[in-house]
């Protein structure tokens, strides 16, 4: 047998390109397969390098997994029935699903029917591969001491053992895999009976049954040569032996013994290589070395950590920006070529736009999920939209989505939208639909926004379908409507929408899964975004190289890494359950059965994880381990073969050097100097000061000066929240408006059914609000257990006091103030009582202030509201001695309301500080007319505002912590 192996530390496809050019027969005339495509890419710019950049016939290359018989004039090949569509594939496993789901009578969706079918095809293509008939293992895997709910599952599984295969029968298919390891066999038996006149290379470092089959005939082939990447010639002969699954070294193993052969077996061919990487080849055999020869450790021989060091970032954003300054420092010495290999996509797209900010664009080779690119972004939100019933969130979503433009143009339509936003979406829910949408809009009488907002609707009425509709229907009316929303006025929207990478690739999955889905049952609009999800799941799209693209820098997978290297690669990720993935069994079979049924463990992926680490770690130029301390906000568990290193260099009194990356990426946003900001002190010219002040301006004047400053000189006004939550404050003005209504005519309060009357206008207030449906059940509740005990402390207030000789409700008043100033205030309730004094009343469904508040000043509306009663601001009728200051607590709740006076039974202090109002208010007015009184923020520590929107303006965060101010 030939089977031979560079040394680990030397660049592999350099190497097999030097060894391949080397030999006496001509260039051109050979097969070399290797694992993946873009392997197979990069073995051709070794073959341009290794020559000189001279051009040259290149030998047929090929990927593993695109061996078909075109390409290889198989005999055997054209025999093999056809593979059946993968998307056809899961649509018919989905049904299968279905229908056995629903003989059971549980509630079944097709979305997670979807879901469930891929994972069934990925367990019908890891049969395939291993070799495995599930029909024959899966019914006994069941036994002894498991749990009988495996049972169930495998009840369940009888889709893959028994349905499946009649159905693939019946249409004279096979599954992919199925075909697949049928056309590697078919190569092999035709090399077996007629040995290839030319050279055939195989690289493989493990593989399937079928694989290892068409290694046992390379290797046997006269001019014929199995290539073991990564191969560990350091690695003791006892240490080999002992070898578990998830050893870097397992897979190759695993291979040589299905083929046959040994370690013996193996020839060590010749590769360029630095010095310093075979010394960091044997440090990390050593930290690898199975648990069984861990004793070895304890016999001390020289480590070189030369070339190789640790990337300490805190988190996930300072990792990744200080990879991304590793990469463009890389980029100062000229030719040196630079690249992040990670299995964490989202650490590649961090540190793709980390280089953005140097100006370098990277080749992210291992592409985006289809499901991020912006034509797939646009029918999720459109679905999600749709499924919501165009609810405020959902609806902008889909308005500022870049290819959104419904005919306009683009920069049109984000006009309208913003619009749309401020006038519609903002604040709380409106009612469904667009008609909720038209009612917000109505009133303001903003044509030009409801002629936007029936452009809308009328684009989107093919997505109005009556109740459950087919998923063929149902998808193509999205994308109907996407075709309508991504059309601007000089370009239709399909020439949009399905332009590019994205666009054709979504176009292509979605043509395939519009033939798929017609049998399938129907579904109703809010299934169709979890559909539209479970379709585009597992889809990349891998764009070309692009023109603006660094040549020197690249992102890799670590599939796409294979083979390859660099002059400097960064190793991001390498955290527990991201590098090496969690070793999972999957949600069908146990390790147990798993291993009973015949196919491979879990931890296979464990072993080919470490095997890509090793391989990589040993055969680039310098390399920088990156593992952040946290992950996702949670401490992060380093990669366990890093973990090995730091003990083994430990053990020895060494230890890693770390990388100055994290240090400058602290450094990149830290200012050289800090600052100081002192409290903001405005002081506008007398003219812009108001003259005119509300009774809550004259509150939030005490507590927070820069408040009024912004809201009434800068006409700063904050925004209502998006699908603003109804809150207290809605709930107080339906109070304040029912009562409103009810007290209006004094019959009510005499009437015998007065309770039911108060609830009925209570009621009929919060309709007016139209509040979420849920919280209008919990609020009307809570509305009548407030009309019930308001008529009874009502009757009780009469009963105790009189009726009220008159009476007002949301009175409204101004009163002159010395100096030519205005106070303007409107009680909730003031009444003359029978006694002739009057009587003040507040309704409060929160939590009403103190008399310590009052007393203090912190809460100055009941004294200010008195003080304007007794100068006659309410007119005529209420005009004298206030008596009593009321609060009505009104929550609803288990007590439905409290009634508390204040002061009542202490007229003097009463009496004192409506006084001490009366004299300090013309005092503050002159204070805050006065050029050079500034209005500061929260001037005093004491009185809080506690609806201070300006903190951020005021930039409170920069001087709130200054000492000297």
């Amino acid at each position: 047998m030939k089977i031979g192996a560079f040394p680990a530390e030397a660049p592999f496809l350099p190497a097999l390109a030097k060894l391949w050019l080397a030999a006496p027969q001509a260039p051109h005339e050979g097969l070399i397969i290797l694992p993946s495509r873009r392997a197979a890419q990069a073995l051709a710019g070794a073959f341009l390098a290794e020559n000189g950049g001279k051009a040259l016939l290149l030998p047929r290359i090929i990927a593993l997994g695109a061996i078909e018989e075109a390409a290889l004039a198989l005999r055997g090949g054209l025999d093999l029935p056809p593979a059946i569509a993968p998307m056809r594939r899961q649509a018919l496993l989905a049904q299968l699903i279905l229908k056995m789901d629903g003989a059971r009578g549980a509630p079944v969706r097709l979305p997670g029917a979807w879901t469930l079918a891929a994972e069934l095809g990925r367990l019908l293509d890891e049969a395939d591969y291993a070799g495995i008939d599930l029909a024959e293992t899966l019914p006994g895997v069941v036994e002894g001491d498991l749990a009988s709910h495996w049972q169930t599952t495998l009840e369940f599984l009888r889709i893959v053992t028994h349905h499946w295969p009649a159905i693939l029968a019946a249409r004279g298919q096979v599954n992919p895999a199925a075909r697949l390891v049928g056309l590697i066999d078919a190569q092999s038996a035709a090399w077996a009976d007629t040995p290839p006149a030319h050279r055939v290379w195989l690289v493989a470092r493990d593989g399937n049954p079928a694989l290892c089959r068409l290694a046992r005939i390379v290797a046997g082939l006269d001019q014929g040569l199995l290539l073991l990447p990564g191969y560990d010639a350091e690695l003791p002969d006892a240490a080999w032996e002992t070898l578990d699954e998830g050893h870097a070294q397992a897979g190759i193993q695993a291979l040589l013994a299905a083929i046959g052969a040994g370690r013996g077996d193996v020839s060590r061919l010749p590769g360029p290589a630095a010095k310093a990487n075979a010394g960091r080849a044997a440090l990390l055999s050593r930290a690898l070395l199975p648990a069984a020869q861990l004793g070895e450790w304890q016999h001390q021989v020289p480590l070189d950590i030369m070339g190789i060091s640790r990337l300490e970032a805190q988190d996930e954003a300072q990792d990744a920006t200080a990879i991304a300054m590793i990469l463009r420092d890389a980029l100062e010495v000229p030719g040196r070529t630079a690249a992040l290999i990670t299995p964490d996509r989202g650490l590649a797209t961090r540190v793709a736009a980390a280089l953005k900010r140097f100006g370098v664009t990277a080749d992210d080779s291992a592409g985006e999920k289809l499901l991020d690119t912006p034509p797939a972004l646009l029918l999720r939100l459109l679905a999600r939209a749709a499924a919501a019933d165009y609810a405020p969130l959902p609806l902008l979503a889909l308005l500022k989505h870049p290819l959104t433009a419904v005919g306009l143009a683009p920069e049109q339509c984000r006009d309208h939208a913003k619009i749309l936003e401020i006038s519609a979406l903002r604040g709380p829910r409106p009612a469904p639909g667009f008609a909720g949408l038209r009612a917000r809009l109505a009133p303001a009488g903003r044509d030009a926004d409801l002629a936007f907002l029936q452009r809308l609707e009328q684009r989107c009425a093919p997505l109005a379908l009556p109740g459950a509709a087919n998923p063929t229907e149902a998808l193509t009316a999205l994308i109907q409507v996407a075709e309508a929303f991504a059309e601007t006025a000089d370009r239709p929207g399909a020439a949009r929408l399905w332009s590019g990478e994205a666009g054709t690739a979504l176009s292509d999955l979605l043509r395939d899964a519009l033939a798929s889905l017609a049998d399938l049952p129907d579904i109703c609009l809010a299934d169709l975004p979890e559909l539209l999800d479970a379709l585009c799941a597992g889809s990349v799209v891998r764009r070309p190289r692009t023109k603006d693209g660094h040549p020197r820098v690249a992102i890799w997978g670590v599939q796409e890494a294979s083979l390859q290297s660099v002059d400097i690669a960064v190793l991001g990720g390498l955290a527990e359950g991201v590098w090496p993935a969690m070793a999972e069994p999957g949600p069908w079979l146990s390790r147990p059965m798993r291993k009973a049924a015949g196919l491979p463990a879990p931890e296979a992926a464990i072993a080919a994880a470490a095997h890509d680490f090793f391989s990589l770690a040993v055969a680039c130029g310098t390399v920088v381990l990156s593992a952040p301390a946290r992950r996702e906000r949670a401490p992060a568990v380093p990669a366990r073969w890093l973990t090995r290193l730091n003990a083994l260099l430990e053990g020895a009194g060494m230890a890693l050097p770390v990388h100055d990356a994290a240090s400058w990426a602290a450094q990149l946003d830290a200012p050289s100097e800090r600052i100081a900001r002192r409290r903001p002190e405005p002081r506008p010219p007398a003219a812009a000061r108001p003259t005119i002040l509300s009774i809550s301006d004259v509150t939030t004047l005490l507590a927070d000066p820069y408040a009024i400053y912004a809201r009434r000189i800068l006409k700063i006004r904050e925004l209502a929240a998006l699908d603003e939550e109804s809150d207290q404050s809605q709930f107080g003005d339906i109070v304040h408006a029912g009562l409103a209504a009810f007290f209006a005519d004094p019959a009510h309060i005499t009437a015998p059914d007065a309770a039911r009357r108060l609830a009925r206008a209570l009621l009929e207030a919060m309709r007016r609000t139209s509040p979420r449906a849920a919280l209008d059940s919990w609020w009307a509740a809570r509305l009548e257990r407030i009309a019930g005990w308001i008529v009874e402390a009502e009757r009780a207030r009469r009963a105790a006091l009189g009726a009220p000789l008159s009476i007002a409700l949301e009175k409204s008043a101004d009163m002159s103030v010395m100096g030519g100033f205005t106070l303007k205030g409107r009680v909730d309730r003031i009444e003359r009582r029978a006694d002739g004094q009057i009587a003040i009343m507040d309704y409060k469904t929160g939590v009403p202030p103190s008399a310590n508040d009052l007393a203090a000043g912190t809460a100055p509306q009941l004294p200010l509201e008195a003080m304007m009663a007794e100068a006659g601001a309410f007119g005529p009728d209420l005009v004298g001695a206030v008596a009593e200051l009321v609060y009505w607590r009104l929550s609803g709740r288990h007590e439905p309301g409290a009634e508390i006076s204040l002061f009542s039974a202490k007229p003097d202090q009463l009496r004192e500080m409506i006084d001490t109002a009366r004299s300090m208010l013309p005092a503050l007015f002159a204070k805050f007319a006065d050029p050079a009184t500034p209005y500061l923020a929260a001037p005093h520590p004491a009185r809080q505002n506690p609806y201070d929107v300006y903190a951020g303006i005021s930039r409170r965060a920069e001087w709130a912590n200054d000492d000297s101010d």
